[in-house]
């Protein structure tokens, strides 16, 4: 039978023959020689004291836990400790045995120092060859592709460690780093050998085979000047995910990939207080509405880690609600998970749903958000994004719901879309509610998602693959970007500020212009702009901006204790004429008059100007 500790016995044999080993030398350094009779006598007599006491030690000292193809600076630490400690108890016992007699004082010295050589040296030796760091002696570089890589700092160091212990077909060859302090010095053994601007002449002059890039916290100001002297050379570029998306920080070869478009926007590493976050959900019952979208599932993957008593996940897509649940239990098997298909617009089932959960918690995520789709579309979006939202609200309110966090968008300032006005009015409302119940209603506002669905990332790469042309609807339209992970987590922050009331306003950065993030795409495709693939410019959808604004000319804007939220102190609201107005939409939702919905949406919203910043015409070209 199997007993957990048979394959630590080699180790444990190993130890105790290198604790006499140590023990003798220890002798014979002092004496010298050969022993003289009675010396030899009290060696053998006190060698197995030493052996049992020191063995003791190390076992319950920890040491037979380390593995010896991971040895590093902690297992040293712990070799050195467990040696003080038992050569300490061997002196004590020795003392009460003989009194020390014919063991010299310096030979006491000497024993710390051989075993904790023989000790670590085998250890060391073992996980030098373990990670095959003698293979490039041995064998011809000819079968490694020969890597130069982008950063000598913690990532980097972890990066070169995993191909020097793995068979990966990787060949080390230099670092570059910007940090001058670096240069000159070695990681790992490998050289470090300048700046990134040498990357062109040392790509050449060392036949480079491949370049990687392990900075995974850099802003995407240095990714795109890195990314841009890449392109300079032939050769493969690869790159690891940002910061937080590196599990457990810890960096290895599988988390490689393609530069792609994400890596070049929103790589900043945002701080949370992760503290105050999980404090605000660990054991409370979470709902998510939306819970099957880009940012719902996103909010469900972070809320599973924060340890909730349980998470509710309100989906209409019958798949996307499938795909999140299988994913959660899998990932997050000790979760307690209840998935349920239903609509927001359904009153009874959102108020059974929170009858038979009682959720502390809800992050309203359900909306739709296409706007040329939406636009001729009046009623849809009405009913969805304005009477789902309220159902949504009154039906927490009811329960005495402790928070209750909606997802808005930038879209909803100054509205030059149908979209846009019913997610202003979701705005109201959810305002407005938290003035007439005990639930602290929040409302987070940010721009685009890298990646999202209906996002224009997959639209591009499409395009690209099949050779162009690329969709551009004009040459200066420009929007914020945010990766799903970075807004989510900024939700959960901002979720766990609030008070109640607030509009808070995810810092988007600078506006980033369409037209260069298709470039980018074309180029880190591996395809030349206007010559591979052209874009086009097809003109302005219907009721799309041109650029977009977070705030309105009459919310001020104010600081939160977070640097990447903001806080938009709203204009009031008169709850009675908007209750009034929320009624007709329902009355012209259930006639289906479209008119009479975008009447009442521009009397609620009234700086809703559908003709804002739209182009008259066809405006359709290629980018010469």
């Amino acid at each position: 039978m199997y007993h957990p500790c048979s394959h630590r016995f080699p180790i444990l044999l190993h130890d105790i023959c290198m604790v006499a080993l140590a023990w003798a030398l220890a002798i014979i350094v002092r004496y010298e020689w050969p022993l003289f009779p009675e010396v030899q006598t009290v060696l053998w007599q006190v060698l197995p004291i030493v052996m049992i006491v020191q063995s003791i030690v190390l076992w319950y000292g920890g040491l037979y836990q380390g593995i010896w193809r991971l040895t590093s600076m902690p297992d040293l630490v712990t070799i050195l400790r467990t040696v003080i400690i038992g050569t300490l108890a061997i002196v004590l016992i020795l003392v009460l045995f003989n009194r020390l007699e014919l063991i010299p004082r310096s030979s006491l010295l000497f024993y710390p120092f051989f075993l904790t050589f023989l000790l670590g040296m085998p250890r060391l030796l073992y996980r030098l060859w373990h990670e095959h760091s003698f293979k490039f002696l041995l064998t011809g570089e000819t079968e490694y592709q020969r890597v130069l890589v982008i950063g000598a700092g913690t990532s980097g160091d972890m990066l070169v460690r995993d191909m020097l212990r793995s068979a990966c077909g990787y060949l080390p060859v230099c670092f570059l780093d910007d940090q001058p302090r670096l240069h000159g010095g070695k990681v790992q053994g490998i050289p470090v050998f300048g700046g990134v601007d040498k990357l062109s002449e040392l790509v050449e002059s060392l036949a480079i085979d491949l370049i990687i890039i392990a900075m995974p916290s850099a802003t995407d100001e240095q990714m795109r000047r890195i990314v841009e002297l890449c392109e300079l050379v032939p050769v493969p570029v690869r790159t690891l995910p940002k910061l937080d998306n590196i599990v457990n920080l810890h960096v290895e070869l599988s988390a490689l990939h393609d530069v792609a478009i994400d890596d070049l926007l929103g790589r900043a590493k945002v701080q949370l207080d992760w503290q105050v976050i999980e404090a605000g959900l660990r054991h409370k019952v979470v709902m998510v509405s939306g819970g099957g979208g880009s940012i719902g599932a996103e909010l469900c993957r972070q809320i599973a880690r924060l340890n909730p008593t349980s998470l509710v996940i309100v989906e209409r897509c019958e798949f996307n609600l499938y795909k999140i649940e299988m994913q959660l239990r899998q990932t997050f098997p000790d979760l307690v998970l209840h998935a349920h298909l239903g609509d927001i617009v359904d009153m009874v089932a959102m108020r059974h749903l929170l009858e038979c959960y009682s959720p502390n918690v809800i992050f309203h995520a359900a909306a739709y958000k296409h706007v040329p789709l939406l636009q001729p579309q009046a009623r849809e979006a009405a009913r969805n994004n304005i009477l789902g939202t309220q159902i949504l609200a009154q039906a927490a309110a009811a329960q005495n719901c402790q928070t209750f966090v909606m997802i808005s968008t930038d879209k909803a300032v100054n509205p030059t879309s149908i979209m846009g006005a019913t997610k202003r009015t979701a705005e109201m409302i959810c305002q407005a509610m938290n003035e007439q119940s005990k639930t602290h209603f929040i409302t987070v506002r940010f721009g685009n998602v890298l990646n999202s669905a209906g996002s224009v990332i997959p639209l591009f790469k499409a395009q690209i693959a099949k050779g162009g042309p690329v969709t551009v609807t004009h040459p200066d339209i420009s929007r914020y970007f945010m990766t799903i992970p970075e807004a989510c987590q900024l939700i959960l922050q901002s979720g766990a500020m609030g008070k109640g009331g607030e509009i808070f306003v995810l810092d988007m950065g600078q506006p980033i212009k369409i037209k260069y993030l298709a470039e980018q795409m074309i180029r880190l495709s591996g395809k030349i702009h206007n010559k591979n693939v052209r874009i086009i410019y097809t003109g302005l959808r219907p009721g799309e901006k041109l650029y977009e604004e977070l705030f309105h000319a009459e919310e001020k804007l104010g600081k939160t204790t977070h640097a990447k939220i903001l806080l938009a102190e709203h204009r009031s609201n008169d709850w009675a004429h908007l209750n009034d107005i929320l009624k007709k939409i329902a009355e012209a939702c259930d006639n289906y008059s479209e008119k009479e919905i975008k009447t009442l949406l521009k009397n609620i919203v009234p700086e809703l100007n559908e003709s804002k910043n739209s182009l008259k015409g066809s405006y359709r070209c290629s980018e010469k």
